[in-house]
């Protein structure tokens, strides 16, 4: 079953999740950043603005949206995704 925050797209899964564009790290809204005390299921629009990328300390604004097909989204590590 798909989180309800994925969207469905010519019966394509398609998961959107967002990357640092400094270090490359990936923020998806189905795993949040519980280290960091944001919850599982939180969407990118409600993480704190003055959060921080755990890895190289950008800050939000530094996270660009992308989209990753669902198929292969699931062939790699989530966090360490090479787009």
């Amino acid at each position: 079953m798909l989180n309800v925050y994925r969207q469905k797209e010519d019966n394509k899964a398609i998961l959107k999740v967002y990357r640092c564009v400094r270090c490359g790290i990936i923020y998806d809204e189905s795993l949040g950043w519980p280290a960091d005390g944001i919850v599982a299921g939180t969407p990118w629009r409600l993480v704190p603005e003055d959060w921080r990328c755990p890895e190289c300390g950008a800050i939000k604004a530094d996270f660009e949206m992308i989209e990753v097909d669902k198929i292969l989204w699931d062939d790699v590590d989530k966090r360490n995704i090479a787009v």
